[in-house]
């Protein structure tokens, strides 16, 4: 073998262990981790494969049967991703006509708890005008910069704290039964309640932020997992006026996250629309969408947009959403299996054992 075919067979082999890695149910960091850059690695596995075409004389079995793995590495990627492209069908319809009082509008941000350039966010706030925004990271540094908004933002659900899992909720709308919960780790919040719209009718809200897999996070994503699928599995079986969002530190293509939306029946307005990626602000090369906004399928989607950059590791995401119950048996929800179901659970009791 020539030092160039033999390169190649060590590079085109090294680049298919995130697609074998990602097929497994293991929850260690560093497998979990290869969920995130699912583009990238699809651009990665094209160049394999234009290489090995130049270094394999395809004289050998073994020659077709590495080519072959790139090839399936790569459908592997790209099938993941499709949804979330412009190519898929969108999962929800977009809302044309008068709103009538039936819209909310929402602004996600993780701030960075370091990020002491409060103003940016403030402008865009300001500019903006959502009916609800929340904040993550936010500690009480922030907590006073916001306070300029509290005549405007008369609702407020404030959790300053200086371990990066801060967050505060604002709201012109009436924020009803509001619980601060500690859902799986006793020093990671969620907001839980209602949001009483101009129409009357009361949706109900989750706010999540749990802490992502990684070497100084969490050594495997069973927590994060936990949480995630612990408010996908407490809704009922058709929910309706129902909105979860917040920074998930989960990318939209991933198990944990596809099967959350298959057993809370909610929607996803970026399938068919594109990544809409929010981290990281520093590395264009290397960005995900990890800040979501899902519905249930009583709503319709006015606009969703990436905001610019407030001088934090994310961008902030803005959406605007009708109540369109109207609209229900159109926009399909996915598909639940009972093997999916008893996996979400096994993850929900397997995060609490972790905790507890």
């Amino acid at each position: 073998m020539a030092i160039f075919e033999i390169a190649t067979l060590i590079i085109n082999i090294i680049f298919c262990i995130p697609s074998i890695a990602s097929l497994t149910k293991f929850d260690e960091w560093w497998i979990r981790g290869f969920d995130f850059p699912r583009v990238q690695i699809s651009f990665l596995l094209v160049g394999n494969i234009i290489l090995a075409g130049f270094a394999y004389s395809f004289e050998q079995s073994w020659h077709f049967i590495v080519f072959g793995a790139l090839v399936l590495c790569l459908v592997y990627q790209l099938w993941l991703i499709y949804p979330y492209t412009i190519l898929a069908k969108k999962q929800v319809l977009k809302y044309t006509g008068n709103a009538k009082g039936n819209e909310i509008s929402i602004l996600v941000s993780n701030v960075l708890m370091t990020n002491r350039d409060y103003q940016k966010l403030i402008n865009l706030i300001e500019q903006k005008k959502p009916d609800l925004f929340l904040t993550l990271e936010s500690d009480k540094g922030w907590e006073i910069a916001l306070d300029k908004f509290e005549n405007t933002y008369r609702y407020t659900v404030k959790v300053p704290l200086d371990n990066l899992y801060g967050m505060h909720l604002y709201s012109k709308f009436p924020l009803e039964d509001i619980k601060v919960r500690y859902l799986i780790k006793d020093d990671i919040p969620s907001i839980h309640g209602f949001v009483k719209l101009e129409n009357g009718h009361r949706a109900k809200i989750h706010c999540l932020h749990p802490r992502p897999p990684s070497p100084t996070e969490s050594k495997t994503s069973t927590k994060r997992d936990a949480e995630i699928l612990l408010v996908g599995t407490e809704m009922e079986d058709n929910p309706s006026l129902t909105l979860v969002f917040g920074d998930l530190n989960d990318v939209a293509w991933s198990r944990t996250t596809k099967i959350f939306q298959r057993v809370s029946g909610l929607m996803d307005p970026r399938r068919g629309r594109g990544f809409f990626n929010t981290f990281s602000t520093e590395y264009r090369l290397l960005r995900w969408p990890l800040d979501h906004v899902f519905h249930s399928n009583d709503f319709t989607l006015m606009s969703i947009s990436r905001e610019k950059n407030i001088g934090s590791d994310h961008f902030p995401m803005y959406i605007k959403l009708n109540y369109s119950p109207e609209k229900k048996d159109s926009q399909k929800k996915l598909n639940v299996n009972d093997d999916e179901k008893e996996w979400a659970q096994e993850k929900v009791e397997k995060g609490k054992k972790h905790e507890h």
